[in-house]
């Protein structure tokens, strides 16, 4: 496997998906400095710590620039609600991880799904496949990531978000594959304020942020469903 340093030698227009895996391997194994001991804003407007990788024969000449474990860092922004942003001081930076890939990787080893292991396309519910819903459990949405999402929430004004987990079990058409499960974080349009209709793609960006790429979300009434939890 190519180190750290050969890798962020690649072109942007060659760095595929085989590129990416490679890149989160070396990455998290690594120690990076800091640029700065504050998060900054990102253009995007959320908060970001940004770092800088250091070649593998570099020794630190000040305390101040020893580096860090990326392991002991992605924990620190996973309790934080902070992004992160590698060697931004280029015209492009190697990668920025919102903060949904920070905490699914503490949880899961993984920043996001693969997406072979993600259900995609127009998807057919059968009478006997039914709606499951309840409250997340903690391995999807741990109690960290939700007071981090509270916090969000309450500087928008917004102080009793609530939310739903809704559970199908369905298959691709026109296939015989074994059922797949699909999960959408439901959040309640009352408790968001009952926004106008033309708002709902923002709002769901904005939220997505919070959350691994994979996962589904969805802006719904709570009427003819199971009642909704605090978030």
């Amino acid at each position: 496997m190519k180190t750290l340093t050969e890798l962020l030698a690649f072109a942007p227009t060659d760095r595929d998906r085989n590129w990416e895996n490679h890149f989160f391997s070396q990455l998290t194994s690594s120690s990076v400095e800091l640029i700065s001991e504050e998060p900054i804003t990102g253009p995007d407007s959320w908060p970001y710590l940004l770092v800088k990788t250091t070649s593998e024969d570099k020794v630190a000449t000040t305390p101040e620039s020893s580096p860090e474990p990326v392991q002991k860092i992605l924990g620190w922004l996973a309790d934080k609600g902070i992004g992160l942003v590698v060697n931004p001081e280029q015209e492009y930076p190697d990668y920025v991880f919102p903060y949904g890939m920070i905490w699914h990787f503490r949880e899961n080893g993984l920043f996001f799904r693969d997406q072979s292991d993600i259900p995609t396309g127009s998807v057919v519910l059968s009478k006997e496949d039914g709606l499951r819903a309840g409250p997340p459990t903690e391995s999807f949405l741990p109690g960290y990531v939700r007071k981090v999402l509270r916090d969000f929430f309450r500087d928008q004004g917004l102080f009793a978000v609530k939310i739903l987990v809704l559970e199908a079990d369905a298959k691709q058409p026109g296939t015989d594959a074994a059922k797949a499960k699909f999960y959408d974080l439901a959040f309640s349009l009352s408790s968001l304020g009952n926004p106008p209709e033309n708002e709902y793609s923002d709002i769901a960006e904005a939220i997505s942020w919070f959350l691994p790429p994979h996962y589904s979300i969805l802006l719904s009434q709570e009427k003819d469903l199971p009642p909704f939890v605090d978030l």
